[in-house]
């Protein structure tokens, strides 16, 4: 007798991100920015204390209050997860059974379909205008035609930059009778057509938060969503108990208290990332390289070209990595000498 794999793991690939060490590093929407060392000693001050021998608080009460006060939300409507993916995979996994229809978009966050389909959950793709933007009445209607019993997009959305402004979002939430809306709002920070504060206006939504972008936080894992207390409750009962280690719960909350200094990182990204797609426009406009550069309000810029896999091997040979999709590129605003030899070696591979 031999043990078969099932049908969802058989033929499953392991996520494969870039590997290796390269001297700029803007493929994964990161922040640039380095912790100060002052800011480092107060979170090392904090680890000392913590209790390694004891489970970390199950409820993640301090990170919970410190993005509470940050953002202004009740704390009996934030649920804490470890990374935006856990909460994604609890809320497809949980509040959906099997041969559920979740609709999702195109282009958008690629785990959001990875999870639904592990979980036995059908997905149905909406397809964007070919300008990659989103006609809210369609999607609607695209909703309604399939029963969905979930909607799930970004906004801003990755990897196009692009966004939709919140009366937009607003009809989309109240249109969908039954359905839950899972509103990802990783990239918000850059942009100001939030509806976090709304939240409890709505029984069907759910926005996500991570400490990824903005906050500056990748390697901690560390995510958050937010909802009205009936969801928020289930959500936090469907959960695994103990998901967020004390050491990330330490530094998460001593993180979010620094409100002065994640203001001061989000404008300088945001002014870079402004920077950068003025940069390459420029570029565009001197050479016609590419066939469309997106305006972003996010903090990194596409690029459409049939040349995406040509400009990205030519980048990583010259130690600059960046994203690349079928016919896209995707370029995170570093630095200003980041972007600077982003800019050089563009002009280089096209020969000016």
């Amino acid at each position: 007798m031999s043990y078969n794999l099932n049908k969802k793991l058989v033929d499953l690939v392991p996520y494969d991100p870039i590997t290796g060490k390269y001297s700029i590093r803007l493929d994964a929407n990161e922040s640039c920015f380095e912790l100060p060392e002052k800011l480092r000693d107060k979170i090392c001050e904090s680890i000392r204390k913590v209790s390694f021998n004891r489970y970390p608080d199950p409820l993640s009460t301090r990170p919970i209050r410190a993005f509470s006060e940050l953002y202004g939300v009740p704390e009996e409507l934030i649920s804490a997860g470890n990374g935006s993916d856990e909460l994604i995979s609890i809320i497809e996994g949980c509040f959906f059974e099997a041969g559920d229809t979740i609709v999702n978009v195109s282009h958008d966050f690629s785990m959001y379909q990875f999870y639904a389909q592990l979980y036995e959950v059908n997905v149905a793709t909406y397809q964007k205008e070919p300008d990659l933007t989103i006609d809210p009445d369609k999607l609607i209607e695209f909703c309604k035609e399939n029963g969905a019993k979930g909607l799930i997009f970004s906004n801003p959305c990755n990897p196009t930059s692009l966004g939709l402004k919140r009366e937009d979002v607003r009809k989309i939430i109240s249109s969908l009778d039954g359905c839950l809306v899972i509103l990802d709002e990783a990239y918000m920070d850059f942009w100001d057509q939030s509806i976090l504060s709304e939240v409890n206006d709505h029984d069907n939504l759910i926005i996500l938060k991570t400490c990824s972008k903005a906050i500056g936080m990748a390697a901690v894992r560390f995510g958050f969503a937010i909802a009205n207390k009936t969801i928020t409750t289930a959500l936090r009962a469907a959960k695994s108990p103990y998901n967020n280690d004390s050491v990330a719960q330490t530094i998460v909350t001593e993180i979010l208290a620094e409100k002065e200094y994640l203001e001061k990182c989000r404008d300088t990204i945001v002014a870079s990332t402004k920077q950068l797609y003025a940069d390459i426009k420029a570029l565009n406009d001197k050479l016609g390289c590419f066939e469309k550069v997106y305006e972003p309000c996010t903090n990194f810029v596409l690029i459409r070209t049939d040349e995406f896999q040509k400009i990205y091997e030519y980048l990583l040979e010259n130690s600059i990595a960046i994203r690349k999709f079928s016919g896209f590129l995707r370029i995170t605003a570093g630095t200003p000498e980041e972007n600077a030899a982003v800019i050089k070696m563009l002009g280089r591979y096209f020969g000016k």
